[in-house]
């Protein structure tokens, strides 16, 4: 998928092109017009590598999740490129948004019913997806019969059920407790490493950040733009609590709570 308005990719070879599952070029997106108008992101450009989980960091409304819905092709820039090079992009919401009339496997099945997929194979591959994210059993259950961590799980099955190649997920453990976020991290990890996808994942929390990403992508106050990058060099499995996380999540934040100063938010 290629959404673009003005500007082109730049071409970097067959063999950068090969390895780069997500290139965006220059993109700004503006809302409304006029004195209403509001310019969420302004010339964001930043290449991610087939494989690779990067992080999306930044203040309340600096258009972290604006940019992933650009990505996922929820919405067009006002200027510039956003390019996946012909991968599939997939989508999971803070929200599990479940139908609550569907039971748990019923929800992961609506992506490959809606690929066409024959009844008896999308039973097989709910069942193979519930088991991948520690819910074999559990394809009966109604969303309300299910815990938050839980119904986050079934999202992200469902997620995974979409056989994106990218993955973008807007901040989906937001909403849990700290023990239940702390699990669903390692399941998130787990899952990423045996499947290969690449991750785009939106979050406000730094030390999630850290705990997650091979890169963190810190954006400015509206309107949003790369203000940093930062490698994330410690070996996983990392633990959220760890010193080399707490000391790479210091100084994130530190650059953080500069940028949010300097444009006075």
């Amino acid at each position: 998928m290629t959404t673009a308005l003005t500007g082109s990719a730049v071409d970097t070879g067959a063999a950068a092109q090969a390895d780069t599952a997500l290139r965006i070029d220059g993109v700004s997106r503006v809302f409304g017009a006029g004195p209403a108008r509001v310019q969420a992101l302004d010339d964001v450009s930043l290449e991610v590598r087939a494989g690779e989980f990067v992080c999306l960091l930044g203040a309340s409304g600096c258009g972290k999740s604006t940019l992933l819905g650009l990505v996922a092709g929820l919405d067009a820039p006002s200027a510039g490129t956003v390019d996946t090079t012909g991968r599939r992009v997939g989508m999971m919401f803070q929200d599990s948004a479940l139908l609550p009339w569907l039971t748990a496997g019923g929800n992961v099945e609506v992506p490959l019913k809606l690929r066409g997929i024959r009844k008896a194979e999308r039973r097989e591959r709910t069942e193979r997806l519930l088991s991948m994210v520690r819910l074999a059993g559990m394809a009966d259950r109604r969303p309300h019969e299910l815990s938050g961590g839980m119904r986050q799980r079934v999202s992200l099955a469902r997620a995974f059920a979409q056989e994106a190649d990218i993955l973008c997920m807007d901040e989906p453990f937001g909403a849990l407790d700290a023990m239940t976020r702390d699990l669903l991290h390692d399941e998130l990890e787990r899952i990423w490493r045996e499947t290969g996808v690449t991750v785009l994942f939106v979050t406000h929390d730094v030390r999630e950040a850290v705990r997650l990403g091979d890169r963190i992508v810190l954006l400015s106050s509206r309107p949003g733009r790369v203000a940093e990058i930062f490698d994330v060099d410690i070996d996983r499995p990392r633990r959220i609590d760890s010193a080399h996380v707490a000391e790479l999540a210091t100084t994130v934040t530190a650059r953080l709570r500069e940028e949010v100063g300097r444009h006075g938010h």
